[in-house]
């Protein structure tokens, strides 16, 4: 697949998390997979320890079956009220905020039926999880992670990053047989996008988060 020339600044400002408009019916090959993997592979890794492990699952009855668990957390998580705009004050953020609401509730229900499922694994240091700050560790995959999203973009693929599977690492561990020593970060499905175009999303004006020298 011929890569869309993008400039780093589009790239990097129109890649979003897509939920509704992946396709559920065309497959993805693993080598287009494999591609956008390559260029994860180039992501800062502390020490250079490259302890990040991919799962890349499209066996139906394993997809369903991580689909299964993710649905069940979302539902538990919309239910929560953690989703609804109602905290923003801003009508604008609050109308994004219940779109994307209702979108990732659809992907909640759909995730099973997304062609590919990319698990971002990390193997953990001797003695487990770190006491405290965990920010060296995952910050040795989470860049993959977006890089892996990134290269999926160019390629016209649409991707999301979740996480609402980790109420149930360890079912899905067993599952897929992942070691007791390598921790699950990131759940990234991956299908042929459906809309026409990406664009930037709203976000809070820089100098409402900015700080130069001191808080």
């Amino acid at each position: 697949m011929a890569i869309n020339e993008l400039s780093p600044d589009e790239l990097l400002t129109t890649t979003r998390s897509v939920r509704r408009r992946l396709d559920l019916t065309r497959p993805v090959s693993m080598d287009l997979v494999r591609e956008c993997l390559e260029v994860a592979l180039q992501a800062p890794t502390g020490g250079n320890r490259q302890g990040w492990h991919w799962i890349v699952v499209t066996d139906p009855e394993l997809r369903r079956a991580i689909g299964d668990y993710y649905g069940r957390s979302m539902r538990a998580y919309y239910e929560s009220g953690a989703l609804t705009g109602s905290q923003f004050q801003d009508p604008v953020r609050a109308a994004a905020q219940q779109r994307v609401s209702e979108s990732a509730a659809y992907l909640g229900e759909h995730m099973g039926e997304v062609p590919v499922l990319v698990i971002g694994c990390i193997t953990l240091p001797d003695g487990g999880l770190p006491q405290g700050n965990q920010a060296g560790l995952w910050g040795s995959l989470l860049p993959a992670a977006w890089s892996y999203m990134l290269a999926a973009r160019a390629r016209g693929l649409g991707t999301a990053w979740t996480t609402l599977h980790l109420a149930y690492e360890s079912e899905i561990a067993e599952l897929l047989g992942i070691p007791d020593d390598v921790r699950q970060g990131v759940l990234i499905p991956t299908a042929h996008y459906l809309g026409e175009t990406f664009r930037s999303a709203g976000r809070q004006p820089l100098d409402e988060v900015l700080h130069v020298d001191r808080w």
